[in-house]
């Protein structure tokens, strides 16, 4: 699916004041489960469209572009949090009627998804039926952030995000993707295309700040996986060089509950962008659907 199908197959969610994009498979679907899907930095829900073929054969799946991020406004002023993206999460299911839904997220999203079970643990407003997070910054002491964000999140930010290119975007992409599944110069492009969108390529530095929330919230967002009392999953592209195996390891140390973890030992940050049916097929089974359904009716 190409950005442009994707953007005409969407539809906008007002919320204070801001247009918020999001793509939903079978609206006011009722005999699907609910999967909310959920992007990561700095990209948007189109990271999902390699995955979405497979999975809205078992699932309403529905997943909104962050303020700040893909099609939905970027407004420059505004202070971006981790607690701001949960809020807008919780309006749009809200505004759909959803109480209960699956989750499916990634990088930025994993953090997000954090804050979403933190609030669910403790008030059970919506229901999440089980979790599924791939390579994301889960413990700040585990995220090895590249060069690029560190000087994004420092005082010179907004000076280094003025001289990003197209050229220097497409380094830093291709540095946290396994050797044998980089992105072709289609996708980059596309990606690009997408960050550009409103502007949105110059708004990095204040995207970033997801890295000081992690810090500031590090022990509310690890009880979170803790005290989660579905089923939990974990698939990681070991290769990664921000989140990758070293995130794993990690995890098995602090996450004292039962979790499937799916490690792809080549495969870089983006698994369901590198190995879309791996991350479809691991999913689908984590879930107990079998993958064979999709592939009989394809």
């Amino acid at each position: 699916m190409q950005p442009q199908q994707w953007l005409s197959n969407g539809k906008i969610f007002e919320y204070q004041g801001h247009q918020l994009f999001y793509i939903d498979s079978n609206p006011g679907c009722r005999h699907k489960p609910v999967l909310l899907l959920i992007h990561g930095f700095p990209t948007s829900s189109y990271d999902w469209q390699k995955v979405w073929p497979q999975l809205v054969e078992h699932f309403r799946c529905i997943s909104m572009d962050m303020l700040g991020f893909g099609y939905s406004d970027k407004p420059k002023q505004h202070n971006y949090s981790i607690h701001g993206q949960a809020d807008l999460h919780e309006a749009l299911l809200q505004h759909l009627n959803v109480n209960g839904t699956h989750l499916l997220a990634h990088d930025y999203g994993d953090t997000v998804a954090q804050e979403l079970l933190a609030r669910a643990n403790s008030s059970g407003a919506i229901e999440y039926l089980s979790v599924c997070l791939l390579n994301g910054g889960l413990f700040p002491e585990a995220h090895q952030a590249r060069l690029v964000q560190k000087l994004l999140h420092s005082p010179l930010g907004s000076l280094v995000n003025k001289l990003m290119s197209y050229r220097q975007f497409c380094r830093s992409f291709r540095a946290i993707f396994g050797p044998d599944t980089q992105p072709s110069e289609k996708d980059l492009r596309e990606l690009w295309q997408i960050l550009q969108y409103k502007e949105g390529n110059q708004l990095l530095y204040k995207l970033i700040t997801y890295m000081r929330d992690r810090r500031q919230n590090r022990q509310r967002w690890v009880e979170a996986l803790n005290q989660y009392p579905g089923p939990l999953q974990l698939i990681n592209g070991s290769l990664d060089p921000v989140s990758g195996k070293h995130m794993v390891e990690r995890f098995r140390q602090l996450i004292d509950r039962s979790t499937d973890i799916v490690e792809l030992a080549q495969i870089g940050h983006y698994p369901q962008w590198e190995a879309p049916n791996n991350v479809a097929n691991a999913y689908l089974r984590f879930v107990g659907v079998n993958p064979m359904n999709f592939l009989l009716h394809s």
